[in-house]
């Protein structure tokens, strides 16, 4: 039995095609239209999402950043300021918003890599503030997957006082 979509340019037209049927209908003015980062399926890096911007080819495509989607083997793990520093490099003109989340490695047979939440893992949230700084200020960090309203309150305390000492301000 043949797996819908089993070719990768299938799979990948497939993709270009649906943003721009999106954006083409909604034709926004004033916003962007954007998709998450993720380590199975386009875009996995930030050459792919440059590749893809280009092919979609619409001013109203924009990229919405989550670089701990994209830590997804030990060598984005262990040297994740430089990766993370690619993604800025590469995307910044086009990144519309961000996920701030964190991530850690199990030294497991075979690699587990988890997502946990700022200040548990190994990001440098202080490099991670100035690289948003860059971006302006209607670019937004903001922070997901964690259990409760008290969690949410302590990751973002943690990502405004990295920004602070790093000498960024916040809102």
């Amino acid at each position: 039995m043949e797996k819908p979509y089993s070719n990768p340019e299938e799979w990948y037209a497939l993709v270009v095609d649906s943003i721009r049927e999106i954006i083409d209908a909604v034709k926004p003015k004033r916003t962007f239209y954007t998709i998450e980062t993720m380590p199975w399926m386009v875009p996995d890096s930030p050459d792919e999402y440059l590749q893809l911007i280009k092919d979609v080819d619409r001013k109203a495509f924009g990229v919405h950043l989550d670089f701990v989607n994209m830590i997804n083997c030990p060598k984005r793990y262990l040297f994740c300021d430089e990766f993370i520093e690619e993604c800025f490099t590469k995307l910044g003109g086009h990144i519309k918003s961000i996920h701030g989340k964190d991530v850690i490695m199990g030294y497991t047979y075979t690699t587990v890599i988890r997502e946990t939440m700022p200040g548990k893992g190994i990001i440098n949230y202080q490099k991670v503030a100035r690289l948003c700084e860059s971006l302006g200020p209607d670019t937004t960090l903001f922070v997901e997957h964690l259990p409760d309203f008290e969690s949410y309150k302590k990751a973002a305390a943690y990502v405004r006082e990295q920004a602070a000492l790093a000498g960024v301000k916040t809102c």
